[in-house]
């Protein structure tokens, strides 16, 4: 007697078999133009029992890594064999990828407007829909960020990891630094929980432009994550074993002065309290003003620009146990990430 077939998937008003792949256009509004935008979603309906998982990139427009993460991984072959429900969302803010910009138009942060509401602005109702037709089907969900214009994120995972099975999943996951992270009203992620659901949020890189090293840790961590899960059977195992550098919390590092910046830290970098992290220098007497650590930890954030004005953040340090050690983690972490392909033979099980 044959295996009984899962029941359809069903979203937007559609229904998805077992074992099928289909790209759902969920609409949304209207461009000034008349020009209709939707919210596409990729549906990858496995036809054996596993868990439903939303991942999604672009809830800031010009956070353009995630879209490659996830590009990457509708062409990993995941629907083969795959266990439960895979939900792919590269752009939730269309709006603000199409004009380069965080915002949507209305100038408000989608990632500030959750749960929303279908009769609320142009960001409550994109927040409401994502929120019924994605997060309330799903298991766990994984929100990819990068850091925003001008300032550049190391790959790390943040989410509440109290809870054991999340902190085994970021572990999983292998960034180089898992961040304890408080929820904020108004996030997705808190929207989410107040629905049960977990959300991993990956932070990586700099809004608008792409780098292989946080593309590649972002999707090798999300196979990992997969395989975990036992949704699929492709391990993505580094050569060499990955064990993230852990923090309770960060902090920024603000100028106290303006003028223009010569950092001497950058990411990955430890340093204890009162190291010299930069000098802000006055253009017209050329008088520098240091800036130095407040606390000990690991430079997980930093600013790329040079100009800044006072109490400009220019460092973000996640307080980590022995940051010297934690440094020297973060460095074989991107060796193994920067060398490794991206599959190898023996990765397939």
């Amino acid at each position: 007697m044959g295996r009984a077939m899962r029941p359809d998937f069903e979203i937007g008003g559609k229904r998805i078999k077992a074992g099928l792949r289909d790209l759902i256009d969920l609409p949304v509004a209207m461009l000034s133009n008349h020009t209709p935008v939707t919210l596409p979603v990729h549906v990858l309906h496995g036809r054996r029992e596993g868990p439903v998982v939303f991942i999604n990139a672009a809830i800031h427009g010009d956070e353009v890594v995630g879209v490659e993460i996830i590009r990457r991984l509708l062409s990993a072959g995941l629907h083969k064999g795959l266990r439960g429900t895979l939900l792919f969302v590269p752009i939730v803010n269309a709006f603000g990828f199409i004009a380069q910009t965080r915002y949507l138009p209305d100038r408000r942060d989608l990632n500030r407007c959750f749960p929303g509401a279908a009769a609320g602005s142009l960001a409550g109702q994109i927040a409401h829909l994502f929120l019924h037709e994605i997060v309330a089907k799903a298991d766990l969900g994984i929100d990819l960020h990068t850091g925003a214009i001008n300032r550049s994120n190391l790959p790390q995972l943040r989410g509440d990891f109290v809870q054991p099975r999340l902190r085994d999943l970021a572990m999983a996951f292998g960034p180089p630094v898992i961040l304890q992270s408080k929820l904020r009203e108004g996030s997705l992620r808190h929207a989410a929980k107040e629905l049960g659901v977990n959300v991993l949020v990956y932070e990586a890189g700099e809004a608008l432009r792409l780098d292989e090293l946080s593309v590649r840790a972002g999707m090798r961590g999300i196979l990992r994550v997969l395989f975990e899960l036992r949704m699929t059977n492709i391990k993505a195992t580094p050569r060499r074993p990955i064990k993230p550098v852990y923090a309770e919390a960060s902090r920024w590092m603000r100028a106290d002065d303006g003028g223009l910046f010569s950092a001497y830290k950058t990411l990955g970098d430890s340093v204890v309290a009162g190291d010299v992290l930069g000098v802000v220098t006055n253009p017209y007497d050329g008088t520098m003003v240091e800036v130095k650590a407040s606390r000990g930890g690991v430079i997980i954030g930093r600013t790329n620009i040079s100009v800044v004005n006072s109490a400009d953040a220019l460092f973000n340090i996640a307080q980590v146990a022995q940051p010297a050690q934690a440094e020297g983690r973060i460095e074989e972490i991107s060796d193994v990430l920067d060398g490794d392909p991206i599959f190898d033979d023996d990765e397939i099980v």
